[in-house]
């Protein structure tokens, strides 16, 4: 039995699945394709993530589909409500139909001779070995381990006699009503978790070794309930994605010019909501500058609010060790525990954790450089979806999705089989993330390097990125295309040269 063809095959059913595949549909409407997804339903990070009170970190008029108006009207929606906003795209669309669950991508292997990629799969408990064919390849599995998250091996675990539960794995029947809960780390899902625990624990505390940039924003947006009333719904959600768009950029730039000041005015607001007598230097005044790594966001200021009543305190400590009744710090203070969540994050894992090759040579990652962000220097037919770290992820999603459409149109109209980013010989490298956040950092010998300009540098600026992905020129003398009767020749060379 031959393996089944596709087009494009899509690895991951999340948000950037979906898209990619709704892109496909309306842009490249002659390619048929396959979304290859490893659990059992829609939704990706939205629908593995369970824990009290799980929502966006990013506003949903950025965060959405571009060609799916968001019209819940909370601007950091929740996670049940992301995921059926997925999941009723994919069925609007067509596009449930198209996804093979329980399919785990192991390998690729992409053979010049023909040029076809070969994916080889595992299916069901059993791992019944499976595969399918391709002529381009799209990676849209995220950039996370989701098997289990960061746990660091904290001294003294076992002594503690309580439960430890890591965020990502989540269960459905924790039962924290009146008992006292310890949260470790400052990060988007500690900020999340203190203010929705806190309102049925005895007492929540957020432990952290050092502290993170905290903003409270408005969980309404009053620009787009204005422009609901006066637009019709896909116009004023346009506006609104546009404005923030450039509000967010604009924040952003301004926040790597002014650091000091961004900086003050944040502690400054802080220093409002919990009042003079709280220790806001201490507790919220990091060690690095705005957007160096994320803000964490506080819708309305939830967060700030459990501090200030007293249901929620926070701790900037140390750990020294776990013991039978919480945690030992440092310095020498004791926080009882009845419950503890280490929020310690995540492991990042490229490519869903499958293993890649080309010609039968494996290829590392790390020693790849990233062409516009969405492909890797030497290997052909491939696109990775990877978001932005200063803005939400989609719209950088969007804007790959879009990429590969017209590379598939091109291909199609000048009869290349293949499109490849090539490395010129004196291009100067440097790590594909500038971001000082742990999760990366212990991540970058495995991640792949970026260029030091055009097309081979990753701004992270919408605007550039829209400009250059969506009206620059397919030909630009990085991307080569061929047929397959020289492709074998052409990767040949291509290895060679790296």
């Amino acid at each position: 039995m031959s393996d089944e063809h596709f087009d494009v095959l899509i690895v991951g059913a999340g948000i950037s699945g979906i898209a990619a595949a709704y892109h496909l549909q309306t842009k490249s409407p002659d390619s048929s394709y396959a979304i290859l997804e490893a659990r059992d339903a829609i939704g990706g990070t939205w629908d593995l993530f369970r824990y009290p009170g799980i929502r966006s970190d990013s506003d949903m008029y950025t965060f959405g589909f571009a060609f799916r108006p968001w019209t819940d009207g909370k601007v950091f929606a929740d996670g049940p409500a992301i995921r059926e906003y997925v999941s009723d795209t994919a069925q609007r669309n067509g596009i449930e139909e198209k996804i093979r669950f329980g399919t785990r991508v192991a390998h690729a292997n992409w053979d010049s001779e023909t040029a076809r990629w070969t994916v080889r799969t595992e299916r069901g408990e059993n791992g019944e070995r499976t595969s399918f064919t391709c002529n381009f390849l799209m990676m849209c599995s995220g950039y996370y381990r989701y098997e289990h998250g960061y746990m660091p091996d904290f001294p003294g675990m076992e002594d503690f006699p309580g439960a430890i539960i890591h965020p990502q794995l989540w269960p459905e029947d924790v039962d924290y009503a009146g008992k006292k809960v310890v949260i470790i780390g400052s990060g988007a899902t500690a900020v999340t978790l203190v203010p929705a625990m806190a309102e049925t624990a005895a007492h929540v505390t957020m432990l952290q070794r050092s502290p993170t940039y905290i903003a409270a924003r408005p969980s309404r947006d009053g620009f787009a309930d204005f422009m609901r009333k006066i637009l019709p719904e896909k116009i004023a959600y346009s506006v609104t994605r546009a404005k923030n768009v450039l509000l967010n950029i604009y924040i952003y730039q301004f926040s790597q010019s002014y650091p000091d000041l961004v900086k003050r005015e944040v502690l400054k607001a802080i220093r409002i909501r919990l009042g003079r007598d709280f220790d806001v230097r201490k507790h919220f005044s990091p060690s690095y500058n705005p957007w160096d790594q994320r803000f964490c966001l506080a819708p309305d200021g939830d967060f700030f609010d459990v501090l200030a009543d007293g249901s929620a305190s926070i701790v900037t400590d140390r750990i020294e060790r776990f013991t039978q009744t919480g945690i030992k710090l440092e310095s020498g203070e004791e926080i009882e525990a009845d419950l503890i969540i280490p929020a310690t994050g995540l492991e990042m894992q490229l490519l869903g954790g499958m293993t890649l090759s080309v010609d039968g040579a494996m290829v590392r990652a790390a020693d790849k450089v990233t062409y516009r962000g969405m492909m890797l220097s030497g290997v052909p037919n491939f696109a990775i979806a990877f978001g932005y770290t200063n803005a939400s992820w989609t719209l950088k999603i969007d804007l790959t999705c879009e990429r590969v459409c017209r590379l598939l149109n091109h291909m199609a109209a000048k009869g290349h089989d293949y499109c490849v980013p090539t490395l010129p010989a004196d291009l100067d490298t440097v790590p594909m993330l500038d971001f000082s956040s742990s999760y990366v950092q212990r991540a970058m010998s495995q991640l792949p390097q970026q260029g030091t300009k055009s097309p081979w540098r990753t701004y992270q600026n919408y605007v550039l990125d829209m400009l250059t992905i969506r009206f620059g020129k397919l030909e630009d003398g990085a991307m080569k295309f061929g047929r397959v009767g020289d492709a074998a020749q052409h990767v040949a060379a291509l290895e060679a040269a790296e």
